[in-house]
């Protein structure tokens, strides 16, 4: 076995000497592949949100969507948005909501129940729910709208009902010898104004908004479930129920997870053996926008912030809490 030799200058017998030339171009290319290194992780890292089945889903006509349905429900458009999207994608069978919120605006979860309700009569696509560890309130509300709902035997489900809640700041007002000054016209344009108490006539009015969405509530649960409105209103007192107590009462389809939700789906729309898994894009998140973000959180609220904080109107939900 032989050793391997250094380069040698071929006149002298010398250990050839590499130029400046050589080195630059040696630590350039070595700085280029780490960069690339770089890049590539934080494009794995940070990049648009995608399963390795979603490069795949214009040749294959087994796909099933999955939209999730995460945290409190602020806003039905991204959801709305998604929903829309498998509708229009022939590739895409069924649609699984996968879901763990504790419901949300009232608005916005009965937007979403209707967007279900739409796709599943004008598209005829098959809407399932399989509820993760929390499908209350709001988020049952749009589950009811589906063709099946599945959830986990400790998942929590239920909770048929609405809330409405402020701050009410009128004693710091006081403590601080502050001063509310209103010029109203209608004896209740400024009900729920946080600077002082509910009078009985706009308790009230408050109660009769909620009783009128809670009506609503109960109405629409039972429609998508196809149960009599009286069934629904024994159990819309608020409360919740797990997965094992609510399938005899009728508020769920089966006490499994989210795999057998799929498989379940994939068969009953015709698709053979494992199941293709599409999921909505996310928006490309570079790290110029991770510092930023991460800049404003340290940042100290301007005085227009402060006073959006404490002049929060009464609002409406379908929330669990």
């Amino acid at each position: 076995m032989s050793a391997t030799l250094p380069d040698m200058d071929a006149e002298t017998g010398a250990p050839r000497k590499h130029s400046f030339w050589f080195w630059l171009t040696l630590v350039g290319g070595l700085f280029l592949l780490f960069a690339a290194m770089l890049w590539t992780i934080a494009w794995v890292t940070l990049g648009p949100s995608k399963t390795t089945s979603n490069a795949f889903k214009g040749f294959t006509s087994g796909n099933i969507g999955v939209v999730d349905v995460k945290g409190i429900i602020l806003s039905a458009d991204t959801i709305d948005e998604q929903l829309e999207q498998f509708a229009n994608d022939d590739s895409v069978k069924a649609i699984i909501l996968h879901i763990d919120s504790p419901g949300g605006g009232a608005a916005a979860s009965q937007e979403i129940y209707h967007e279900v309700l739409r796709i599943r009569s004008r598209h005829k696509k098959r809407i399932v729910a399989s509820i993760e560890s929390v499908g209350a309130s709001g988020a049952y509300y749009i589950a009811s709208a589906t063709d099946r709902i599945y959830a986990n035997q400790a998942s929590i489900v239920g909770s048929i009902g609405v809330i409405m809640e402020w701050i009410n700041y009128g004693d710091l007002m006081k403590w601080a010898k502050l001063k509310n000054i209103t010029i109203k016209a209608g004896a209740l344009k400024d009900a729920g104004s946080p600077t002082r108490d509910l009078t009985p006539e706009e308790r009230a009015y408050f109660q009769g908004l909620t009783d009128n969405m809670h009506a609503q509530f109960i109405h629409d649960v039972a429609a998508g479930r196809r149960l009599q409105i009286k069934d629904i209103q024994t159990l819309a007192t608020g409360q919740v129920w797990t997965g094992e107590q609510a399938l005899p009462l009728r508020l769920i389809d089966q006490t499994d997870g989210f795999r057998v939700a799929l498989l379940d789906t994939a068969r009953t729309v015709g698709i053979r053996g494992e199941p293709n898994i599409v999921r909505p894009e996310k928006p490309h998140t570079g790290l110029l926008d991770i510092i930023s973000k991460a800049d404003s959180k340290l940042a100290i609220p301007t005085t227009e912030e402060l006073q959006s904080m404490l002049e929060k109107s009464p609002g409406f939900y379908f929330l669990w809490q």
